[in-house]
């Protein structure tokens, strides 16, 4: 799989440009360090207020101090605190996508190896969790919970329980597909019984297409949480977000266009890069795809190639009429 992986340059790239951003999101505070700034500091002289708080000089506010300027009205740090949205965008999303796989893969299994009403009242269930309008309950939950509680643990929370209705049906389909094989079969007759058999037979096996759908779930749980910011019931102020800053740069595009550009480049570079990668992942952990590429692509590689090459007479394009060569 590994090998397969590495093989194809767009999901190095991908891994690549993930990778850069985890690192950076994970030493945001030694960068903020090194920069000298902090992200909630306030840089008022750096802003003209003639002109309603836009940055002073050109590109936001560039400069030795501020490596990508300096946010409008307030004069805050653009680069920290656009470091610091990526941990909590990272976060929401990593967080989120995990425990919708635990409900997912729990309820999946349940309804693949429990009896017929089980399977029927599950998937019905599943069924009303994946019609739900995540994003209206979501902004209906948001907005009623205290405003004591943690945001970012309860936008995990919310895009979790809301959202595992695709992980479910997933693998219910690859449960049911799976327990008619010869193995899960041989391991019943060995006197396995059948959390014994999810467990060691069946989870293993279910490895790949779970591993595919996190790849989907994580840009689409990155996508919730900037919505949700976006809207302005996500992440709260000060804590930086980058649909929180998207959310403020709607009255700051014309006359400060960096501001806008900056998180949005950030948030569509990290959806593509999942993206891109979360398809080389399906193709690597699948070799039948690698086998249906290579059918019909390479030239003398079919049947009658071979043998007309090795006998040079063209035996595979010979038409026969009444049993005879022509």
């Amino acid at each position: 799989m590994w090998r397969r992986l590495r093989s194809r340059p767009s999901a190095v790239a991908a891994a690549a440009v993930l990778g850069l951003l985890v690192v950076l999101a994970l030493a945001a505070p030694l960068l903020a360090a090194l920069e000298g700034q902090t992200p909630n500091a306030f840089h008022d002289d750096l802003v003209d207020s003639a002109r309603g708080g836009v940055p002073l000089g050109s590109f936001g506010g560039v400069s030795a101090d501020h490596w990508l300027g300096v946010e409008p009205g307030t004069g805050r740090d653009l680069f920290v605190r656009l470091l610091y949205g990526a941990r909590i965008s990272l976060l929401v999303a990593a967080g989120a996508t995990v425990l919708q796989l635990a409900i997912g893969i729990a309820v999946g299994l349940a309804a693949g190896l429990g009896s017929r009403f089980a399977d029927g009242l599950l998937g019905r269930i599943t069924d009303v969790m994946v019609a739900l309008p995540m994003l209206v309950i979501a902004i209906a939950l948001t907005a009623v919970v205290s405003e004591d509680f943690p945001r970012p643990l309860l936008l995990v929370l919310v895009l979790g329980l809301l959202g595992w209705g695709g992980t479910s049906r997933v693998v219910r389909a690859q449960v049911l597909t799976l327990k008619k094989l010869d193995f899960v079969a041989a391991a019943r007759l060995g006197g396995s019984g059948r959390w014994r058999v999810a467990r060691r037979e069946l989870l293993p096996s279910l490895a790949a297409p779970v591993v595919t759908y996190a790849s989907i779930l994580l840009p689409s749980n990155i996508v919730a949480e900037a919505s949700l910011s976006f809207l302005g019931i996500g992440v709260k102020p000060p804590t930086p977000s980058w649909g929180q800053m998207l959310s403020s740069a709607q009255t700051w595009f014309r006359a400060d266009p960096t501001y806008v550009l900056l998180p949005s480049a950030l948030l569509f570079v990290t959806v593509l890069a999942f993206t891109v990668l979360g398809e080389a992942l399906r193709g690597a952990l699948d070799p039948r795809e690698a086998s249906r590429l290579r059918v019909g692509t390479r030239s003398g590689s079919g049947f009658g190639s071979r043998l007309g090459s090795r006998f040079g007479s063209g035996f595979g394009s010979r038409k026969v009429r009444k049993g005879k060569a022509v």
